[in-house]
């Protein structure tokens, strides 16, 4: 799981919580591909968003959420002025691409 104090696990703690169980948490990392890793071999379990697999064939058991909020928040946050940076607009380009929106328009 993330470490303790990050937005991401507060959000998997919740859903746990919310799901009727505390998690015995053993490996805390922000990098997910080592979730992924710990997950395959049996060696723990892990919420891992869409986009760690990069388009691949899932190498892991997945299953659902349980019922209710599913969803985060990603706000991204610029200098004033480098909104339209061609930078910016790739990054939210890709974002959108990747939670399955189109992209934007103009």
């Amino acid at each position: 799981m993330e470490p303790e104090g990050t937005a991401a696990r507060h959000w998997a703690m919740a859903l746990c919580r919310g799901a009727g169980f505390e998690p015995d948490v053993r490996f805390e990392t922000t990098d997910l591909p080592l979730h992924q890793r710990l997950v395959e071999p049996d060696h723990a379990a892990a919420f891992l968003p869409g986009p760690v697999r990069r388009g691949q064939a899932p190498t892991v058991t997945l299953r659902p959420l349980p019922r209710g909020r599913r969803t985060c928040r990603i706000i991204t946050v610029v200098r004033q002025g480098r909104g339209r940076h061609p930078a910016v607009l790739a990054c939210l380009d890709a974002r959108r691409r990747a939670a399955g929106l189109p992209a934007r328009q103009g």
